[in-house]
């Protein structure tokens, strides 16, 4: 392939860890191709993820449905149908839909755009019609993520190594964050560990009165202080459960701690209270893809989750993960195991 500059677009329209995950290719493009324009496409819930990302010219985003309530559903919809005329004026050169399998919703909207070429994986007779660029996925189940959509960079003449993710806070956010911090928790100067207590999944979820116990090892141990993050919410809420009652307690435990809490209203206040941390306590989910996308050392809680396939990228990271694809089960001390193990491996103990 020539060094002509291109035009490239790449759809990542679901969760916030595989959009974090995606980083990498953005990265990877503009180092083979630093004139080309590269954008991508993604939904204002996730977007927040990858603002900033200094190897992308732009980001455009839209609200999916059912992230709409009431009557905005019909303008999120004129909205959707604005961009893609947007979109379809650059004149793409590739399309690329960068989901771990044949992505029928992705591809409906790439082809709406009419690029000259779409790559995508396929797999049995899905998509071998409508992507002419297209990449088996058989095998690909077997990787990681990461891994497996850097192989639809292979028509792009892109191959290996993998570029490590890339998040970056928010300055107001950061600063915001930063001013409210206690002085009890300034005062101190112990590693800063952050404990995210939210977790989507039911048998993902670690019990607040392990996170406390957990906590006072730590402090006792390494002199640690932490920043408590959560979803915020009523957790009989049945539309945006929350874990307000969670946190209250847990601030409560532990309140003779150097501690403070963030409570993310704003996925761009997530990223920047954990960019804070020097490590990261916290289940599988969009929070642990983000805290590996800032560079932070992770000792994660995996419940059913495909440890091989979702595991952190490019990170020291110590997973813990039960037969029983529980995290409840999770003792106290395999925890303080695991942290100690992380230590190891960053050199820090």
């Amino acid at each position: 392939m020539g060094e002509q500059k291109l035009a490239i677009l790449i759809i990542r329209r679901d969760n916030i860890g595989d959009l974090v995950l995606t980083t990498p290719m953005f990265e990877a493009i503009r180092q083979r191709y630093p004139d080309a324009y590269i954008a991508v496409l993604v939904n204002s819930y996730n977007a927040p993820a990858i603002a900033g990302n200094p190897f992308v010219d732009d980001i455009f985003s839209y609200t999916k449905g059912k992230h709409a309530a009431g009557g905005s559903v019909w303008r999120a919809h004129w909205q959707r149908i604005l961009l893609i005329w947007r979109l379809r004026r650059r004149n793409f050169d590739f399309v690329i839909l960068p989901n771990g399998g044949f992505a029928a919703r992705a591809l409906g909207f790439a082809r709406r755009l009419k690029p000259k070429h779409i790559v995508g994986f396929v797999g049995g007779e899905s998509g071998h019609g409508h992507i002419d660029t297209a990449i088996p996925h058989a095998g690909g189940e077997l990787m990681h993520e990461a891994e497996d959509i850097f192989r639809l960079l292979k028509p792009l003449d892109i191959t290996g190594p993998i570029p490590r993710l890339a998040v970056l806070p928010e300055r107001a956010a950061l600063a915001q964050i930063t001013h409210c911090l206690p002085p009890v928790f300034s005062a101190a100067e112990g590693p800063v560990v952050g404990l995210h207590l939210s977790a989507r999944k039911e048998k993902q979820r670690w019990p607040v009165e392990k996170f406390a116990a957990l906590a006072h090892h730590l402090h006792q141990r390494h002199g640690a202080r932490f920043l408590v993050f959560w979803s915020p919410g009523d957790e009989n809420n049945p539309f945006h459960p929350g874990d307000d009652g969670k946190a209250a307690k847990l601030l409560a435990d532990i309140a003779d701690l150097p501690v403070a809490p963030v409570r993310t209203e704003a996925l761009s206040e997530l990223i920047a209270g954990l960019s804070l941390v020097d490590y990261a306590v916290l289940s599988d989910g969009g929070a642990m893809h983000l805290a590996a996308g800032l560079g932070k050392p992770l000792v994660c809680f995996f419940g059913n989750s495909p440890a091989a396939r979702w595991h952190p990228w490019g990170v020291p990271y110590e997973l813990l993960q039960k037969s029983s694809e529980d995290v409840g089960e999770i003792t106290v001390d395999e925890a303080m195991d695991a942290f100690n193990r992380l230590l190891e491996k960053c050199g820090k103990n």
